[in-house]
């Protein structure tokens, strides 16, 4: 604020119309200066000693004891100003300089006047006014700051609303609004973010400096708190000063005063024609909000409303499609002695899109486990509809203890029986973890990879089949069965493309990515899912994924168990068949050929029999056991009641010569009773695998 005396006006000023041309300097502030060049002389009027802060008594007429006053650098300054003037010729003269007045105020001082030159063109005198322009400058300045600052704060404002066009989630607005650039370069020194939540404004982002305060995280709508007060009266409120605030808003103010703020700004978030919530801002070293500024941020709040509108839509529509999506998988994984399993699902960043991925894991008769992965086409709740059908069909085809490519050839079937356009990629795997002896087929799906016990990652070539729905009514034959083993501490992963597709980029880009993730990730399997989906699974990709990890355990023993555990079903023509290629892979895996062909024949053998005789299935077991001499046991139990016996067939017979044919093949045979029914086993003397 410029320094200014006050002053009485004269009685004869007051009573004459118009004034005398004295008043109109003396009333606005205005001294008059007469300097007389060739003398040497200044006279100041007493509006000018009032000016530059003199008494009548302190100036003299000197010209140089008024630059006395000045501080050297500016009285320098002032001269040669002054001399430029007079020396080119130049008819008028006006200058600004700063002056230090008695009382110590700062002032700026602005003198401009008149030359006058005589006949030979030389100056002689200079007649001009003197004013304080302290206020003026000020007010030029705040002018010149606010026309530099408007493009910037606009620049800036559209920068936000450019991210909040990108914004798809609710955090994304907060991110957005709290990024802690923006709110610097917006002179802000704290941000409030709240929603309207049953009668309740939620603050849920604050940005810029540790503000939270637990207290006002949800305060009622009609408390008296600034956001509350605007989102009640959809009016914004601007306060600008400390003062006003703690006024205004007194239950508020100490949690505020820390901050150090002056003015603050709330806005109400409006989004077709109903407050869905309010934005606070507070600001340091601030004490006011022009009328450019105050639309800015009103123009601001609309934007901020309508994104956070469409936000909060889609965050809804997004946990209705997890939910459902979730409900369709399983609820618990089931726990299988000598492994360690991990399961995740994420579900796609769009808010409609429920995915047709699915994870499954079946306990299987004999200590095994059935591992599934799958994905039905497309991003829909028909996808999901179609997921959860055959998820449980799956699992039901697994359950009866069928051979791999039987479950993959009955689900495939009961998907074309759906009469639905949808086919679905799938990856099923059966272990055994006593023997590592794992079994797996492929549907168009990708292949598995495994993280061995030193810490290297293969991906094994697993031969493939059609994709699920598309294959028809395929028979086994069309779902090729490839065998592996996982020795003990390997992990299995199995994944859906979600996991490692991203739009324009190349598969194997992501299969090394998630490759490398796999090798160096935790040797704990939960924590290792959790760390792939974060390094793998937030690249970018908006497909949902699900991925399934199975560790074998160590057992402890130097030679782990063998054993092989099939069901078989009655009236099932191609029972015979799959247990014969069962016990050829488990016998290669045991590395066991020698007695690979005796085996195979024996059990047909006695599967045959038990089919033939009974009315129900078998179930066959083979199992290495172990002792000085290594024996090679199979046993075919059924719930028949008669015994068999071996017996001589006749020329003419076509039957009868089973039992006899095993009597020669094995070294030992026999019959034991087993719960309800019986078991027809036979032994085979062979090397100590190694």
């Amino acid at each position: 604020m410029a320094y200014q005396e006050e002053w009485t006006v004269t009685e004869h000023v007051l009573g004459a119309w118009p004034a005398p041309a004295a008043a109109y300097l003396d009333l606005n502030n205005l001294g008059g200066f007469d300097w007389d060049l060739d003398r040497g002389r200044v006279h100041l009027d007493p509006p000018g000693l009032r000016v530059l802060g003199l008494a009548p008594a302190d100036h003299d007429g000197d010209p140089r004891n008024l630059l006395s006053r000045l501080a050297p650098t500016e009285a320098d300054r002032l001269r040669r100003e002054v001399a430029q003037a007079l020396g080119n010729g130049h008819a008028s003269w006006s200058v600004h300089f700063r002056l230090t007045r008695h009382d110590g105020i700062l002032s700026w001082i602005h003198a401009r006047g008149r030359i006058i030159r005589d006949a030979t063109g030389s100056p002689c005198r200079v007649i001009g006014i003197v004013n304080d322009a302290t206020d003026d400058l000020d007010r030029a300045a705040a002018c010149l700051r606010e026309d530099e600052e408007r493009p910037r704060q606009s620049d800036l404002v559209m920068e936000v609303t450019a991210s909040l066009a990108e914004a798809v989630t609710v955090r994304d607005v907060t991110a957005a609004l709290i990024d802690s650039r923006r709110v610097s370069r917006l002179g802000i020194v704290s941000l409030f973010l709240g929603l309207v939540e049953g009668g309740r404004v939620h603050v849920v982002a604050e940005g810029k400096s540790d503000s939270f305060v637990p207290e006002l995280q949800y305060t009622r709508i009609d408390d008296n708190f600034p956001m509350s007060e605007v989102v009640r009266t959809q009016e914004p409120r601007f306060i600008t000063s400390k003062e006003a605030f703690a006024r205004r808003y007194p239950k508020i103010w100490p949690f505020l005063e820390p901050l150090d703020a002056s003015a603050a700004a709330y806005l109400p978030l409006i989004a077709q024609g109903r407050p869905i919530g309010a934005l606070g801002l507070l600001y340091r070293n601030k004490h006011s909000f022009a009328v450019q500024e105050r639309d800015l941020l009103i123009a601001l709040s609309g934007s901020i409303a309508q994104s956070l509108q469409r936000a909060m839509l889609f965050d809804q529509e997004h946990d209705i499609a997890q939910g459902l999506q979730t409900a369709m998988l399983p609820r618990s994984i089931p726990e299988v002695p000598g492994t360690r399993i991990a399961v995740r699902y994420r579900s796609a960043r769009l808010a409609r899109d429920v995915g047709g991925d699915w994870y499954d894991v079946v306990a299987l008769p004999g200590g095994r486990v059935a591992a599934v992965i799958g994905d039905v086409q497309g991003h829909d709740t028909h996808a999901a509809a179609v997921m959860g059908q055959l998820r449980i069909a799956l699992r039901a085809y697994a359950a009866e203890g069928h051979p791999p490519a039987t479950v993959m050839a009955r689900a495939s079937a009961f998907l074309t029986e759906l009469d639905t356009d949808r086919f679905a990629t799938c990856l099923y795997a059966q272990i055994d973890p006593a023997t590592g002896a794992t079994a797996i087929v492929r549907a168009g799906h990708i292949s598995p990879m495994l993280r061995h016990a030193d810490g290297t990652c293969s991906q094994p070539a697993v031969a493939g089949g059609l994709p699920l729905g598309l294959a028809g009514r395929l028979d086994d034959a069309g779902f090729p069965v490839t065998t592996t083993e996982i020795g003990p501490g390997e992990m299995l992963l199995m994944f859906s493309d979600g996991l490692v597709e991203r739009p324009g980029a190349d598969l194997d880009d992501g299969l090394k990515l998630l490759a490398d993730a796999l090798r160096d990730g935790p040797d704990d399997i939960q924590l290792l899912a959790d760390q792939l989906c974060e390094a793998v699974g937030d690249q970018g990709s908006d497909d949902d994924m699900a991925l399934l990890l199975l560790r074998r355990d160590f057992d402890g023993s130097p030679t782990p168990a063998r054993r092989l555990r099939h069901h078989i079903g009655p009236g099932d023509p191609k029972a015979l068949a799959t247990a014969r290629t069962m016990i050829h892979q488990a016998l290669d895996i045991w590395e066991l050929p020698e007695r690979a062909d005796d085996t195979v024949l024996a059990a047909d053998e006695l599967i045959t029999n038990a089919l033939v005789h009974t009315d129900g299935g078998a179930v066959l077991n083979v199992r290495l056991l172990p002792g000085a001499t290594a024996r090679l046991r199979v046993e075919v139990h059924d719930l028949g009641g008669n015994w068999p016996r071996r017996r001589e067939a006749g020329d003419g017979e076509v039957s009868g010569r089973g039992l006899l044919l095993v009597s020669q093949l094995a070294d030992a045979w026999g019959v034991e009773p087993h719960g309800g029914g019986k078991v027809v086993w036979c032994e085979f003397r062979t090397a100590q695998p190694r």
